[in-house]
């Protein structure tokens, strides 16, 4: 039986004291309290190291506590005292490990030596740096280089993720997914159509001149916690913020900025001045009503000879398919838009009428947008939105998408994908005076469709957990002991490490906050934020271990091992000196990197170009253009006792890192096996709080995918929607339910049937039978 949560309800705002001291609780926790306030002094600072958990964007002129909680949690998770030494694996054996939660596992410390799997006793055992060189260069020289995957985690620096896309082409693979396929390529696959780019359009200081700001499908709260900081101030000069979101998310709604005194004590600043409730997966829905309202509006306008409501001039000048869109607008009928959204119509004229009103409008957006089914329809959709009254390309005004982990949009600029067409790959050949593959390579889906048929035989991953993140966890788990070859490049142990193939290897790296200490002196990297502006980052603390190496220097050893000399490239030269590494971006990527050497450590970060902020579409047809959507606005699917199921990250984790097994926000304690309910599903259940419940996936292939044990937590969600806990419910997401175009993982709506969890004591035999709640 697992252990039950306690549950509370929590009212305090965001921010406060409560961040307070949970700052404090993680500094003693990872036993760095003294060591890590003065190095927190550093984060995010143009003298010091950008933070390894989100990639909110970081102001020219910080605050003095330039972090927030979750950073500061990051912060205290890689500096921790605590280590993984070889005397460890000694102690347990992997399959003794497979029994720990993931907060165990990462809780134990920084892995400290190269390690190699032994199957006969099943343990980890210490290897020399350069023999484990030699034998995976060996290893990844016998198999076919299209049946390697090289993942990428979102933490990788530009630097190290330049080298690694080298290596692997050099190598002779195109296989590069990463956590973008996990989360944000729906925006990679919707904004080029629409606007010409792959990344938002606005910088931090648009929100300093916007006079409205939109959010959908986002948890501010935890996963970008600094953006509440220009949230607030636009919410005390009197910007509207208007919200969508299935939960009331604290972050959202009330924030104190601990750095105020005058806060601390008043109680804070209230956030979104409009929250709508949508039902999961209504975004799309809720942004026709809206826009439906707006093209109503433009038509009386034009019927009275009143001024217009849409940006005439703009729509003439920059845009495409403005006609089609607004007669399939007209054409959609209220109560079919009420039903999809889960909204009433009234609640979608007000957010109407404020957007009317406003001058300059940043949409902002999460994965509560992009992992779902139509996820790259309502990408488009919140485009659309923008462009009637010509929100993008001017002062105060664009679409933001706000990815996730610090360095994730980064290592797509650098070319860390699996498309082809993203890559220079002419560009490089010239430069590295070799031949690429031209082919495009697999993402993460189509990566864990080729483990299940045994076509994938090795995996090299630079940092991430991915068998804990993706999809389809009670295929993937098995399925993973028949690679020949796992490679994981880490910080901590994690999930990945413990399920290893035929021969496997775990390499300790440096973190971005330790010393990189090379041949001409101590190395500074850099990483790309949300608003594609380029920060370096210096390491403040010496490496927690001797026998670390950095990531860059991890993966030259591999190239040296495993390629032939190439004249053109010096791996030994580019660890001795990372500027070389930056120099070599440069050249393959001149018109973004230009003086990258020398405007890598602006403050602010200096930001690279991109068209659509200045009006020019680098789409086929040169415009922006409206769309119509085809499917992702339609009412849900009655059927009989089956819910939308969402996923959902707590308070104490950021992605499959787990700090604690609370939630505070959500006054959940000690667990993270829930399940969040409507009170009056739960009444129409037959459901008390704390009863436990087993969810079934509903879907018809073959294969049963089900969670048991999950306490019923009563909560102010829509109807006929839940939401558990990531990663624990991703055995529940079939890998073939992803967004169409983007392949996503549709993890915030998974159709699930409830079951209640009956007791083994009476249940002869102990077996616990399902039936219908």
């Amino acid at each position: 039986m697992r252990q039950k949560a306690k549950v509370e309800n929590y009212d305090a705002p965001a921010g406060g004291w409560g961040s307070l001291n949970a700052v404090m609780h993680i500094l003693t926790q990872e036993e760095v309290a003294l060591l890590g306030s003065e190095i927190l002094l550093k984060q995010n600072k143009p003298d010091g190291f950008m933070c390894v958990s989100c990639s909110w964007a970081k102001p020219a002129s910080p605050r003095p506590f330039e972090f927030c909680e979750n950073g500061a949690k990051a912060t205290a998770w890689e500096i921790t005292g605590k280590t993984v030494t070889p005397e460890f694996f000694v102690q347990h054996t992997l399959t003794e490990l497979r029994a720990w939660s993931d907060h165990q596992l990462e809780e134990q410390g920084r892995l400290t030596n190269p390690m190699r799997y032994d199957p006969v006793s099943d343990k980890y055992v210490a290897v020399d740096w350069n023999q484990a060189f030699r034998e995976i260069g060996a290893e990844l020289n016998k198999l076919d280089p299209h049946s390697v995957i090289m993942y990428t985690s979102g933490r990788a620096s530009l630097e190290a993720s330049y080298m690694y896309q080298l290596f692997g082409r050099m190598y002779g693979t195109n296989n590069f997914p990463d956590s973008s396929n996990m989360c944000h390529e729906t925006t990679s696959v919707a904004l080029p159509e629409v606007i010409g780019v792959p990344v938002g359009t606005v910088l931090l200081k648009d929100f300093e001149s916007t006079d409205c700001i939109f959010f959908f499908g986002h948890n501010t709260t935890t996963n970008a916690p600094r953006m509440l900081h220009p949230l607030q101030e636009a919410a005390q000069r009197g910007v509207p913020i208007v919200t969508f979101n299935p939960l009331r998310e604290r972050g959202l709604e009330r924030f104190v900025n601990p750095q105020n005194p005058l806060q601390m004590i008043a109680g804070g600043t209230r956030i979104s001045t409009q929250y709508h409730q949508v039902r999961v997966g209504g975004d799309a829905a809720a942004i026709v009503g809206i826009c439906k309202w707006v093209i109503e509006a433009d038509d009386k306008a034009i019927k009275y000879g009143e001024p217009r409501v849409v940006d005439v001039d703009f729509i003439a000048q920059h845009t495409s398919g403005f006609d089609e869109f607004a007669a399939f607008c007209r054409n959609q009928g209220w109560d079919e838009v009420e039903r999809a959204s889960g909204l009433t119509r009234s609640a979608m004229l007000e957010a109407a009428n404020t957007y009317m009103a406003a001058n300059a409008v940043i949409a902002n957006y999460g994965m509560g947008v992009t992992q779902h089914k139509y996820g790259v329809e309502t990408t488009k959709m919140i485009v659309n939105l923008l462009l009637l009254r010509g929100n993008i390309g001017k002062p105060g005004a664009g679409i933001s998408p706000i990815r996730g982990h610090s360095n994730v949009q980064g290592q797509r600029t650098v070319g860390i994908s699996e498309k082809t067409k993203l890559v220079p790959l002419d560009k490089q050949a010239k430069l590295h005076e070799f031949e690429p593959p031209r082919g495009d390579g697999l993402s993460t889906v189509d990566a864990c469709e080729g483990i299940l048929k045994g076509e994938v035989r090795g995996f090299v991953s630079l940092g991430g957990n991915f068998v804990r993140a993706v999809p389809d966890r009670s295929l993937m788990e098995p399925a993973w002991s028949g690679l020949r070859l796992s490679v994981q490049i880490a910080t901590k142990l994690n999930r990945s490490h413990i399920v290893p193939g035929e021969v496997t290897y775990l390499l300790p790296c440096l973190g971005r906050i330790e010393i990189d200490q090379q041949a001409s002196g101590a190395q500074a990297v850099s990483m790309e934020d949300s608003t594609a502006c380029i920060h370096g980052s210096r390491g403040q603390r010496r490496p927690v271990a001797e026998h670390a190496l950095s990531e860059p220097a991890i993966i030259a050893g591999l190239a040296k091992a495993t390629l032939k000399p190439n004249p053109k490239i010096d791996w030994d030269g580019w660890i001795a000196d990372y500027s070389r590494i930056r120099d070599a971006i440069e050249r393959t990527y001149p018109d973004q990197f230009k003086d990258f050497n020398k405007r890598m450590f602006e403050p602010g970060g200096f930001p690279r170009p991109l068209a659509a902020r200045e009006r020019k579409w680098k789409t086929p047809n040169g415009k922006a253009n409206f769309t119509v959507p085809k499917a992702a606005f339609a009412p849900p699917k009655e059927s009989d006792g089956v819910y939308e199921l969402m996923t959902m990250r707590a308070d104490g984790q950021f992605n499959t890192t787990i700090y604690t097994e609370d939630d505070r926000f959500r006054g959940i304690h000690g667990s993270r096996y829930v399940v969040l309910m409507n009170p009056d599903d739960m009444e129409a259940d037959g459901l008390k709080s704390g009863d436990t419940v087993t969810l079934v996936t509903e879907v018809n292939d073959g294969i049963e995918r089900r969670l048991s044990e999950l306490q019923v937590v009563p909560y102010d969600i829509p109807r006929r929607c839940i939401a558990g806990y990531y990663p624990e419910c991703n055995g529940l997401i079939p890998l073939w339910h992803y967004a169409e175009g983007s392949k996503v993982p549709a993890a915030k709506s998974v159709p699930v049937r409830l079951f209640k969890d009956v007791p083994p004591e009476i249940i002869e035999g102990g077996e616990v039978p399902i039936s219908a709640a």
